[in-house]
């Protein structure tokens, strides 16, 4: 008898079918060409004199989105795209991340830089200004959430908008903003309304070209891929239409936002986690040591299993909660959302992080000395792990949600 997980649709595997079609014809190429080109490979790319991904990895990035939106495969997670379920979902990220590795392939599915839950709230004008071409990937987008002193306290951020007239005028600075550097258009959430709590914030999509707005210094990070800066609004004018959802609606949507990367954790740890499982039993199998096989040893078997183990409880942990936010009313993005839903978006992000920084320390430690190699993938997925337990709410802040999700069921 053939169990299938929830959300292993008829639909996910024609996607999955497809994409697999499409990273063979349309990635591997580009792949092999940029590699003959000498500028880094999409994970560890060379950097620019600003420190800022080398233009041939993000032109290369780029090629792969427009024709991934060709062949219908960017936004199968939005409604003006696929519309798949988060259950569904799960099957496809762990596929895209298990099949392309650290390779081009990432980016063939709509990331941070592409459409998101949050701005399908937009207005008809900025829909066919903005959106559409998101959707196309004719342009990319970034999310201004966090400032330099306030990242999980949204309600504390400084960025201001006021009226004039019917337009907005937008100032502050934003900062540790992926795809900084190179978005069209980005999501700026600012306070409208100071002391009014969650109804304080709005968000704004703001033309990259507008006068006013600037883009800062670039951020290394521990990832290294040229992608993180500040932003600089000075004066900006944003008309009306470029405010997505109502006034007000600013804390929801970066929520929305902020939730929909949590969800995703659930299926890039599962993907990436077998990817590394796999290459470690390859490793134990074929390295040797006083003339047998390190997978003989029973330590190094050990480290395999416990591997498996996380991979196995944290994708089942991940699709059991994904179901449940499909069967909510208003799904996983609504606003409001269903009371129990922080809960178990967190408990997603949380487990996925944890169980996946495990995976890649043993990742390494499987390796060995090859594991510590600077470039390698279990050294680049090792520091992306650790990464994974800040962005999106630290896993402390996870846990105040978990637990203030259960006591308010409790009641």
């Amino acid at each position: 008898m053939t169990i299938s997980p929830a959300g292993a649709t008829d639909r996910v595997a024609d996607y999955t079918t497809r994409f697999a079609a499409f990273l063979a014809a349309e990635v591997e190429p580009l792949e092999a060409d940029l590699a003959r080109r000498d500028v880094g490979s999409p994970w560890n790319p060379r950097l620019d004199e600003a420190g800022r991904m080398h233009p041939a990895v993000w032109e290369a990035r780029r090629e792969v989105q427009r024709r991934s939106a060709a062949a219908g495969l960017y936004n199968p997670h939005v409604p003006s795209g696929g519309g798949f379920t988060r259950a569904e979902m799960q099957h496809v990220e762990e596929f895209v991340y298990r099949h392309s590795g650290l390779g081009l392939g990432l980016a063939a599915l709509g990331w941070t830089e592409g459409a998101n839950p949050a701005i399908e709230h937009c207005s008809d004008a900025a829909r066919e200004r903005w959106l559409e071409p998101l959707l196309a990937g004719e342009i990319t987008a970034a999310f201004a959430n966090t400032e330099i002193s306030v990242g999980t306290d949204v309600l504390a951020m400084e960025t201001h908008a006021r009226r004039d007239g019917s337009d907005w005028i937008l100032d502050g600075t934003k900062a540790w903003i992926t795809n900084a550097h190179f978005a069209d258009v980005v999501q700026v959430t600012a306070v409208t309304e100071p002391g009014a709590g969650t109804r304080s914030l709005s968000m704004f999509l703001v033309d990259a070209s507008a006068r006013g707005f600037s883009r800062g210094r670039d951020i290394p990070t521990m990832l290294d891929d040229g992608l993180t800066g500040e932003l600089h609004l000075d004066g900006v004018r944003v008309p009306a239409e470029n405010v997505v959802g109502e006034v007000g609606d600013g804390f929801a949507l970066a929520m929305a936002w902020i939730n929909w990367r949590r969800l995703c954790r659930g299926g890039m740890c599962a993907g990436w986690g077998e990817w590394l499982l796999a290459r470690a039993i390859d490793r134990a199998r074929e390295r040797t040591s006083g003339g047998r096989p390190i997978a003989e040893l029973q330590a190094v078997q050990h480290m395999l299993a416990d591997m498996d183990a996380d991979v196995y409880a944290a994708r089942a942990a991940s699709l059991q909660a994904q179901t449940e936010l499909d069967a909510m009313p208003g799904g996983a993005f609504g606003i409001p959302l269903h009371a129990d839903a922080p809960r178990l978006m967190s408990l997603v992000k949380v487990i996925n992080d944890e169980a996946f920084f495990r995976v890649a320390d043993r990742a390494v430690q499987v390796h060995g000395g090859t594991g510590l190699r600077l470039g390698s993938p279990e050294e680049k997925l090792f520091r992306l792990a650790r990464n994974l337990k800040i962005p999106a709410g630290t896993v402390e802040i996870q846990r105040n949600a978990i637990a203030r999700g259960l006591l308010r069921r409790g009641r």
